[in-house]
């Protein structure tokens, strides 16, 4: 049996096993009151949106998590359908969904109610996860190096390895955290990015991180289901920062770190505006240069709706995926 045919049964029962568990796990959340606080300076009508569910981000976490581990249970018996490679990124989406269940938690029953955890203590907690993460990407699974297109030949980052590493885990995974603002977004633009790595995964010979991808991608779906415009449950940061965290890791495992910023070019953009938009603010002394970042809300502050701005996000990061194949296939 060949790869491609395993790789899309595993993606399928990713997305069966996310849709049969969605259910209790939103009633669950909301017996206990898990329910989402909008900011006050939002769009009024983010307003509708208060007390639905958040911490979704477990939704789809749990179930790769489970057919990751069973599988490579499986190998046990002589049956090799996932191997070890997958570990780190499973790991890194561990790590940063307990930081992101924690920075929910805090901002719904916490003492900063309404506000999560201390960005300052986000970002260094942040740090120290990708920094033991890129240490081990590097020492265990020898990964140092990166892909240029239409040269034969990896190119080793050596002592340069560890800081980009760590750049890119800790910027993707706020990346993705501030697209993580309308029904489905999030969702539909890290399951793209996703399958785009599990295509270019299987091209470079890295079976398993293909598969774990599309394992991702199904459970991705399933999460969507009841994610989309209405939703019935946000992802949260428990679900937000893994994903970004976890995109930076098999881009880094693949060698094909080039074209992260193209796969991803939504939540790059997300973060750029934002960036931008604090900069001018302070250069200004109080003038924006977005209506509102980051840029969903500003899209939104012109009149698209947010089934309009989601759809058409999807259709440039689509673009953008097909594109980083493009390139990664020179």
């Amino acid at each position: 049996m060949s790869d491609a045919p395993i790789t899309l049964a595993l993606s399928v029962l990713g997305f069966m096993m996310t849709i049969i568990w969605g259910k209790p796990l939103i009633r669950l959340l909301h017996r206990f009151h898990i329910g989402k606080l909008v900011r006050i300076d939002g769009p009024d009508t983010h307003f509708s949106k208060i007390g639905t569910p958040t911490m979704g981000g477990i939704m789809f976490i749990i179930p790769t998590l489970l057919i990751t581990a069973l599988l490579n249970a499986a190998s046990l018996f002589g049956v090799r359908i996932i191997g070890q490679s997958f570990v780190l990124p499973m790991l890194t989406m561990i790590l940063f969904g307990m930081l992101g269940a924690l920075d929910d938690w805090e901002g719904i029953r916490g003492s900063r109610r309404g506000l999560g955890m201390r960005a300052r203590t986000k970002f260094i907690l942040q740090i120290i996860f990708a920094t033991i993460i890129a240490w081990m990407a590097k020492h265990f699974l020898m990964v140092s190096h990166f892909y240029w297109p239409n040269y034969p030949e990896p190119i080793d980052l050596g002592p340069f390895f560890m800081p980009v590493a760590v750049f890119l885990i800790v910027g993707m995974s706020n990346a993705i955290n501030l697209t993580d603002g309308l029904d489905g977004l999030a969702g539909l633009i890290a399951a793209t990015a996703f399958a785009v790595y599990g295509v270019i995964s299987l091209m470079v010979g890295q079976t398993y991180i293909g598969r774990f991808c599309f394992i991702l991608v199904g459970a991705l779906f399933g999460f969507l289901w009841f994610n989309v415009h209405p939703a019935e449950l946000f992802m949260g940061d428990c679900g937000s920062l893994a994903l970004g965290a976890t995109l930076a890791v098999v881009a880094l495992i693949t060698g094909h770190l080039l074209v992260l910023p193209i796969v991803a070019i939504i939540p790059v953009s997300e973060a750029l505006s934002d960036i931008i938009q604090v900069a001018y603010f302070k250069k200004t002394h109080g003038k924006r240069f977005f209506r509102m970042a980051p840029l969903h809300h500003h899209f939104e502050m012109l009149g698209w709706s947010e089934v309009q701005i989601v759809q058409r996000f999807w259709l440039i990061g689509l673009l953008g995926g097909i594109l980083g194949i493009s390139i990664a296939m020179i």
